[in-house]
């Protein structure tokens, strides 16, 4: 349930970045879904240090909801630029 709830804020947080450049313009859209990707990054791996040190799992046990929690808002990201083109 958290893994989806992850992801759900993750997706949440796409369409704020992409609602904020969609009133800068076109270019703002690229600028906004690479920004998206790093700050996601950051977050996700923020959840796996908390998977790993609170929660007491072990980095193999992580790496595939990692996996799933960046992947899956990255690539409804790149799905998104690719659209705006």
């Amino acid at each position: 349930m958290h893994t989806l709830i992850i992801v759900m804020v993750g997706l949440v947080l796409l369409g704020l970045f992409a609602y904020s450049a969609h009133f800068i313009g076109r270019p703002a859209v690229s600028t906004a879904v690479k920004a998206f990707i790093v700050v996601w990054l950051v977050i996700s791996l923020a959840n796996l240090a908390v998977g790993v040190f609170r929660a007491g799992y072990t980095l193999l046990e992580e790496l595939p909801i990692f996996a799933l929690v960046l992947g899956i808002p990255a690539v409804v990201a790149l799905l998104v630029l690719l659209v705006r083109r």
